[in-house]
């Protein structure tokens, strides 16, 4: 098959993905049923065989087995009184910044990503948290409605992160070396987000309810007393895997011990929340896995139809620069942003996209960072921005004024895009001084 007629194939199959995602289908039927097409068609390979194949070579992957688990650590904290002690934890420590309490938002979706691994769930827990605090403080509401939905996009980049596992699981890179990769970015955010609110409030005194009495530095840690063990265990989660003592998978179970201990310290540990969350966390293990076994289909059948071999060699006959490069597929992934979660763009576009990164010479383990923060950058794209959806159902404002709210947010995550793309080194950093990504799988 020429080129010609295999950018021909690519464009009808991409028509045919788009009409079967406007006509409400599940998204793993999609790429399922786009998939068997493509080999029905397009092709003379056995398609019932090489369909199941596909399936079972895309689920049985090692690296898979930590997905649920943390799915689960992530369950068990989020019933426990994480969001009731969150503010009282956090507000003292933030008082005396430009600012004061919206610093709580960023620095609570930081913590609740490390617990959540979901941007929408970062989203909605913190939002239930502090919205009422800051409304009955005074808070410029434009201001409370950003920091939520921009710092609820951490959940995604934050370990451990549910869509980094899935990427490593695609792009067969370290499940560990990609969640020590996302640290640096991660804290990068949050500082850039606690710096655009400083400067804010520098600049719109007028807003900023006064300061409150302060505490010291006993009753400081007193308030927190409830938040420092969760702190704790997700830094002992971290710390596991970077100092090479547990894979991601043994890291997943410590935590699940330590969330069970703390659920039942906190007396939140019942029948019906241990039930619960075990049976919420099956239930989004099984969408996820059915959804990268599907992908595995469609990633089958466009590689027998040498769909990225050709649109590899395109990108390198065209002498292409990886700068020029990165800011096309930052483009694709916004536009497809505005109509698809995270998981799903990442299982979407990896077959066909990874091939093309390869050819262009990037690092598949800082590129996974990459298309992380810019795969956040849509959770916050209308008009399907799912962090805009819950802010809306939150806030009870319409879509308009919190995407506007948000903008400040993005621009933000846009600039992290160009400083990890100017330094790659934000992301590859710390994986570097881990050894040989064979001793941290």
């Amino acid at each position: 098959m020429g080129d010609p007629s295999v950018f021909i194939v690519s464009a009808i199959l991409f028509a045919v993905l788009l009409v079967l995602l406007a006509s409400g289908i599940w998204i793993a039927l999609g790429l399922l049923s786009v998939g068997v097409f493509a080999l029905a068609v397009f092709s003379d390979t056995p398609t019932g065989s090489i369909m199941i194949s596909a399936m079972w070579d895309a689920s049985w992957g090692w690296p898979m087995t930590a997905l649920p688990l943390f799915i689960w650590m992530g369950e068990i904290l989020f019933r426990t009184r994480l969001s009731e002690d969150m503010f009282n934890g956090l507000a003292p420590w933030v008082n005396w910044l430009p600012g004061r309490l919206l610093h709580v938002n960023v620095l609570g979706c930081g913590i609740m990503a490390a617990v959540a691994g979901s941007s929408a769930v970062t989203c909605a827990t913190v939002a239930r948290m502090s919205l009422p605090e800051l409304q009955k403080r005074g808070y410029n509401e434009n201001m409370m409605i950003g920091t939520l939905t921009g710092s609820a996009t951490l959940g995604l980049l934050i370990p451990p992160s549910i869509i980094m596992i899935v990427y490593g699981v695609l792009a067969q890179q370290s499940v560990a070396r990609l969640f020590i990769a996302g640290v640096l970015p991660g804290i990068l955010l949050i500082v850039l987000f606690m710096g655009y609110v400083c400067l804010w409030s520098l600049f719109n005194r007028d807003q900023a309810p006064a300061r409150e009495p302060g505490t010291d530095f006993l009753h400081k840690l007193w308030n927190s007393r409830r938040l420092i063990p969760i702190v704790l265990l997700i830094l002992l989660v971290i710390g596991s895997i970077y100092g090479g003592f547990a894979t991601p998978t043994e890291a997943a179970t410590i935590g699940i011990i330590g969330a069970l201990g703390l659920a039942l310290a906190t007396r939140t540990l019942t029948w019906h929340t241990f039930s619960d969350s075990l049976m919420s966390a099956m239930k989004i293990s099984c969408m996820i896995s059915f959804i990268i076994a599907c992908a595995g289909v469609l990633s089958t059948a466009v590689s027998f139809l040498n769909i990225p071999q050709a649109l590899a060699s395109q990108v390198v006959r065209a002498d292409m620069s990886p700068a020029m490069l990165l800011v096309i597929l930052t483009a694709f992934f916004i536009v497809l942003g505005c109509f698809l979660e995270g998981i799903s763009i990442l299982v979407l576009s990896s077959a066909v996209v990874l091939p093309m990164v390869e050819a262009a010479g990037m690092n598949l383990l800082w590129f996974g960072v990459y298309m992380v923060v810019v795969i956040e950058m849509a959770q916050i794209t209308p008009p399907l921005g799912f962090n805009l959806f819950v802010m809306q159902s939150m806030t009870g404002r319409n879509i308009l004024q919190v995407t506007h709210a948000s903008i400040p947010f993005f621009i933000i995550l846009v600039i992290s895009v160009v400083l990890l793309a100017s330094f790659p080194s934000i992301a590859t950093w710390l994986p570097s001084l881990m050894g040989s990504p064979a001793s941290v799988n």
